[in-house]
């Protein structure tokens, strides 16, 4: 039986994981006493109990956890801080053929960001392919549910009236072009210039669409074919990553791509759409589910030599 304990279980994303994990083979979920769950040397003790500690914390208290685990138990961190430290395994399995087994065998684990998913997902195989250049500057436009934000923002718009929910129905934020997960898309896109980020929240509970809007000219010239049979090649025998079928427009619901078709999964969807000149790829996913807890999942059953799609 293998101990995990949740640091954070009563966050959004500790509260996902918690939900899957109830059902997941060969798991027993440690559980923290409320009295003493912010106690430094209670939590010492059950992160160096465990086998594996998943940390769904703020970056600060997330530092704290990993030093208190002292290097004694396998760390998964759900938050931001470490995505991009090279001590440790940014837990994408499908970013390169090697990254299972470096999952796999790693001390230190970092989920990577709901974004960031699928901007890698569509941009890294066209940068390996050579159809896209490294230093060409890329675009990303992204809508995610409001669950994406914490359970600050959940309790905001749950608790809205009518009018106050149509005012703020849609979001964009981080124009200054600060947002903490340019460094991640950046560097495991294999992209060598940041790029512009636009993301917006809007007034649905989940479900994410991710967009990079391309022209031929930067991709020497490719049609939106080619470029649709670079990326199903690539995500061929992925158990969770689907690239519809060039021009089949079945999962547009007339001409729109709803962002939550594939809630309360651990799918990702995969686009090409455009013409001889402008080309969009898109990534539909949950924002909770392949975005946060079921990447979690996915990444605890390789660190613990199970089959990934284990409880998902």
């Amino acid at each position: 039986m293998n101990k995990i304990f949740i640091d954070g279980h009563a966050g959004t994303t500790g509260l996902q994981i918690s939900e899957r994990l109830a059902t997941h083979a060969n798991i027993e979920v440690l559980q923290a006493d409320p009295a003493s769950r912010k106690d430094p040397a209670a939590r010492a003790e059950l992160l160096a109990s465990a086998d594996v500690a998943i940390l769904c914390l703020p970056d600060d208290a997330a530092r704290e956890s990993v030093a208190l685990a002292a290097g004694r138990t396998r760390v998964l961190d759900a938050s931001s801080v470490h995505r991009t430290n090279p001590d440790w395994q940014y837990g994408l399995p499908e970013l390169q053929p090697d990254s299972r087994k470096a999952i796999a065998e790693a001390q230190f684990v970092s989920n990577p960001g709901c974004y960031p998913q699928g901007f890698i997902l569509l941009v890294r195989p066209l940068i390996d392919a050579g159809l896209l250049s490294q230093t060409t500057p890329l675009r990303c436009n992204a809508v995610s549910g409001y669950s994406g934000g914490g359970r600050q923002m959940i309790e905001q718009f749950q608790s809205m009236g009518a009018d106050m929910a149509n005012t703020l129905a849609v979001q964009s934020y981080g124009l200054d072009q600060g947002h903490k997960h340019l460094p991640e898309m950046t560097q495991f896109s294999g992209s060598k210039v940041a790029p512009i980020f636009v993301p917006t929240v809007a007034n649905y509970d989940q479900g994410m669409l991710t967009q990079v809007p391309l022209f031929t000219s930067e991709l020497s010239g490719a049609t939106p074919a080619q470029i649709h049979n670079v990326l199903a090649n690539r995500y061929e025998s992925e158990p969770f990553i689907h690239v519809a079928e060039f021009g089949d427009r079945s999962m547009l619901e007339g001409n729109y791509l709803n962002p939550t078709g594939r809630n309360n999964t651990n799918h990702m969807d995969l686009f090409v759409f455009g013409d001889e000149e402008r080309i969009v790829l898109c990534a539909r996913y949950d924002n909770l589910g392949k975005g946060a807890a079921g990447a979690a999942i996915q990444n605890l059953n390789l660190m613990l030599a199970m089959d990934e799609t284990t409880g998902l």
